[in-house]
């Protein structure tokens, strides 16, 4: 639910692929940009978030649904949408990825309240998950927990904007962006992490 991350998904989606064909397992974390917000949305920064939105569709090329897009009541919290991704990374690795653009393109191109427990579990399922066993991962205290977790440890790193990668080798993290920037930007400096890693 951060539209950068949005903007970013084309980008982000390339470089897996370019890690994954070298081999490097991966690792999903859930950064909790907007949580515990139990208010719904002002008109004012409604207003703000979708400016916000213009300028990431304006930079990245990425679409947006704007009509209708954050209506009168929604709660802007991203707790449940990253908990789903938590549940999902439990069950499921692989299909963790797949879960992590149904809810972007069900929250910035359809206009669903991805803050919904049914709609996270709907997702799910078309992302490969049974319903039930995710809905029971979804609502559990242990992945209730492992989500915190995640937000800690991204804290902890003083991480505070997003999309950020970063790339491990023998317990020590390179920061490959932290922020938008573009796959002509971030293949080669990959490219030269994969290559040193690989002569190390």
């Amino acid at each position: 639910m951060c539209s950068w991350c949005w903007g970013f998904a084309p980008v982000a989606e390339a470089l897996v692929e370019q890690a994954r064909a070298a081999g490097l397992p991966l690792h999903l974390v859930v950064g909790g940009l907007r949580t515990g917000s139990g208010a719904s949305l002002e008109p004012s920064t409604r207003r703000y978030i979708l400016e916000h939105w213009q300028a990431v569709q304006n930079t990245t090329g990425q679409s947006f649904k704007f009509d209708g897009a954050l209506s009168d009541g929604f709660v802007y919290d991203t707790e449940p949408a990253c908990r789903a991704i938590v549940a999902a990374r439990s069950l499921a690795p692989d299909i963790a990825w797949k879960l992590v653009k149904h809810i972007q393109q069900a929250f910035y191109l359809e206009g669903r309240d991805v803050t919904q427990a049914s709609v996270l579990a709907e997702l799910a399922e078309t992302a490969g998950l049974p319903r039930i066993e995710f809905a029971d991962a979804f609502d559990s205290a242990e992945q209730r927990a492992a989500t915190a977790s995640d937000f800690s440890w991204v804290q902890d790193l003083g991480i505070a904007g997003f999309p950020t990668m970063l790339a491990e080798r023998n317990g020590q993290l390179a920061l490959l962006t932290n922020g938008y920037q573009s796959l002509d930007e971030l293949a080669p400096l990959l490219s030269r992490w994969l290559e040193r890693a690989a002569s190390a």
